[in-house]
């Protein structure tokens, strides 16, 4: 049941996880079929995946035998990548498995090969990244790692028949579940009955789903707003209106989330005696008492004895207060805000979402009805092919490309993105039209061109350390709309001499154009993590993380078959760390972004940054100062001034000394809101890292 993050939109898919990953590793799988034994005869049922408003872009089959054992053949594909998996189980009378098993291949290529079998009280389980033995009295249902989406509708069904809707789960954890919502729906002639439970004890937030309403439950109809609609073949004229519902339904959800973890402070609030970090300069300056009032900065000044009368005081007793970060690299889900915030996030830049999802998130967020940063949009413009990725605007040519600029310069996106299958003859013209709009154009690299044609067309920015190398090893016959764009680069970087003509010119290129570079570092280490390593991204704070979360960060993505081609893809990943470091000095502009599991993915970011050879003062400088630079928001966010905004973060620690300091988040100001990351981390299922720093009544 970990494999909701194998249709989410985004590189991992968060929201996501970035979104195939954004979104949310440990998250429980969405689900197709599985009854209990004495249930059902022999029968099929078939589900479609549809992206982009009804494009078609995967299938699940789940077929059961009059033996009983049911057998499952899921396929997704979406942005030239996606899972293809076989699956087989039985069921035990009470609904859970008895014996498990499930082959094929990840989004990106990674082999799955997992196992699990219960003989009385002996449950066995053997995956590619972990393997175990248990003795387990009663019902107690296996979590798969690298499942298809059908071991979500096995969980409901159990969960069913439990009197206290409880269902223990293997290897660790606790499922439950309940009603939030129910539908009429019409699939062809008949009228059929739905609900939407909210599922949760897996993951970090609950995860929502539609299923039927008989005495064995199975999944309807799974939908993640404004990326996929998994229903019911013949159901689909019923997704858009449950896709409404469901929103108002989590909606309401996030409502109650915002109301319990988001702390008002109306009027004037004193911050005593915070070393401020000077973000314009990266320098760490003097304890000093910073006075906000509605939201606002309004002074900044010497530490004093006696202070100014204010509503509200938070002594800071020496701790560092930073502008708020920014993450430049997410595709913002609903539910991100929490993570996020935690983290001392306070904007994210959105590279690439929903049109109508995201605007209805901006919205809420302005009127204080989501918990979430201030995001900043980036347009997405994408061409048509069978590898599009189908959000935003897809377009064939260049009048379609001109009305999607106009349409985001209309809504005052302040930049477009450009994806893999953008058309490469109207590129140039693109660039030229947007700019003439006054936004900046950022993106990946469209197949057959390399990063090197993109700056001479125009290009702001370009996302992603994969795209930069890719400009040494690909030609004009090269698609990388394929997960060549993941595995040349890993192959290939070791051998790439940073000293040679090429890669020296390069950076100068970037540098005397000041084209800024969204590396995503962390993310990217995907790249190299083995079967069974714990993902770099949380590896220094994994015992902070629920089990399963955990055992999830244990897979890996790539298809690194023996230690010859883990030696090399180690050396790859370590020369482009080394890349970002020597532009970054050569006076290439960086910002820091995620493309990952929001709040952990940016503290990793930055670490590697300082691995890369930067200053920590000149890293926290990129997160606050570029971050506000480069999405046009410097007017009013990025360092600690009067006039700007009450973007805040108090940290317990010294990140200007010590990188990894930026983990112990003790409060955080967003304007007339603060918020106590321990609390946050505590609702979520994390062990806090620092305690909280609470506001306290003025005088």
């Amino acid at each position: 049941m970990n494999t909701t993050s194998r249709l989410k939109p985004g590189r991992h898919t968060p929201g996501r996880q970035n979104q195939a990953r954004a979104a949310l590793t440990g998250s429980l799988a969405v689900a197709l079929l599985a009854l209990a034994p004495h249930a059902l005869a022999a029968e099929s049922l078939r589900y479609v995946a549809l992206v982009d408003g009804g494009k078609q872009a995967g299938h699940q089959i789940v077929t059961r035998g009059d033996d009983g054992t049911t057998k499952v053949d899921f396929i997704f594909k979406d942005n030239g990548r996606g899972p293809e998996l076989k699956e087989e189980y039985t069921l035990a009378p009470d609904g859970t498995y008895k014996s498990y098993k499930v082959q094929g291949t990840s989004t990106f290529g990674a082999k799955i090969n997992e196992n699990f079998s219960r003989d009385g009280d002996a449950v066995q389980w053997k995956t590619t990244s972990d393997d175990g033995r248990q003795a387990v009295q009663g019902t107690a249902l296996y979590q798969p790692l690298g499942g298809s989406p059908a071991t979500f509708s096995v969980a409901l069904n159990a969960l069913a028949q439990r009197p206290d809707g409880k269902l223990p789960l293997i290897p660790s954890g606790t499922l439950t579940s309940r009603k939030v919502d129910q539908a009429q729906v019409q699939c062809g002639t008949q009228s059929r009955d739905v609900q939407l439970v909210a599922v949760t004890g897996v993951g970090l937030v609950p995860t929502f789903a539609w299923a039927t309403m008989d005495a064995n439950p199975r999944l309807f109809a799974y939908i993640y707003p404004g990326f996929l609609q998994l229903i019911e073949d013949g159901c689909q004229a019923a997704a858009n209106d449950l896709e409404t519902r469901q929103k108002k339904a989590e909606g309401a959800a996030l409502v109650d989330l915002a109301k319990r973890l988001g702390h008002p402070l109306a009027g004037t609030t004193l911050i005593r005696n915070a070393r401020v970090f000077d973000s314009e300069k990266a320098t760490l300056g003097v304890a000093s008492d910073v006075l906000v009032k509605d939201g606002k900065i309004v002074s900044v000044a010497p530490a004093a004895k006696k202070t100014a009368a204010a509503d509200h005081v938070i002594d800071a007793n020496g701790k560092v207060l930073l502008p708020g970060l920014f993450d430049m690299h997410g595709h913002v889900g609903r539910w991100d805000g929490g993570l996020n915030l935690a983290a001392g996030v306070t904007t994210v830049r959105d590279m690439g979402n929903d049109n109508a999802t995201l605007q209805q998130m901006m919205g809420e967020i302005k009127d204080g009805t989501l918990m979430s940063p201030d995001v900043v949009p980036a347009g997405f413009i994408e061409g048509e092919s069978k590898f599009s990725a189908r959000n935003g605007f897809v377009v064939k040519n260049l009048d379609d490309a001109k009305k999607a600029v106009d349409w985001y310069a209309q809504h005052h996106y302040p930049q477009i993105k450009i994806y893999n299958s953008f058309p490469k003859d109207i590129l140039k013209d693109t660039v030229a039209y947007a700019h003439s709009k006054g936004m900046r154009v950022s993106g990946h690299v469209p197949a057959f061109l390399r990063a090197q044609d993109v700056v001479d067309d125009g290009f702001d920015e370009i996302q992603h350390i994969n795209q930069l190398m890719l400009n040494f090893f690909v030609d004009d016959t090269t698609d990388t709309r394929t997960l060549a764009r993941f595995y040349l680069p890993a192959d290939k970087t070791d051998g790439l001499d940073l000293d040679s003509k090429p890669v020296q010119d390069f950076i100068q290129t970037l540098a005397s154009k000041q084209v800024v570079i969204d590396p995503t570092l962390a993310t990217f280490e995907f790249l190299h993590q083995r079967e069974g390593e714990m993902s770099p991204i949380v590896a220094d704070v994994a015992d902070h993380l629920p089990p399963d979360v955990q055992r999830g960060r244990r897979a890996a993505e790539m298809n690194i078959p023996d230690d010859a081609t883990a030696a090399k893809y180690n050396r790859s990943y370590a020369k482009m760390v080394e890349f970002v470091g020597r532009a970054y000095k050569a006076g290439v502009p960086v910002v820091a972004g995620t493309d990952e599991m929001v709040g952990f993915t940016l503290q990793r970011e930055l670490e590697l940054y300082v691995k890369a050879g930067l200053t920590p003062a000149q890293v926290l400088q990129i997160a606050t100062w570029n971050g506000a630079k480069y999405s046009r928001t410097l007017a009013e966010r990025g360092s600690v001034t009067p006039g700007k905004r009450a973007d805040l973060v108090l940290i317990d620690g010294d990140p200007t000394k010590d990188i990894a300091d930026i983990r112990k988040v003790a409060l955080v100001l967003k304007g007339e809101t603060v918020y106590y990351p321990a609390e946050i981390h505590e609702a979520l299922g994390i062990k806090p890292f620092a305690p909280a720093v609470k506001v306290a009544a003025g005088h």
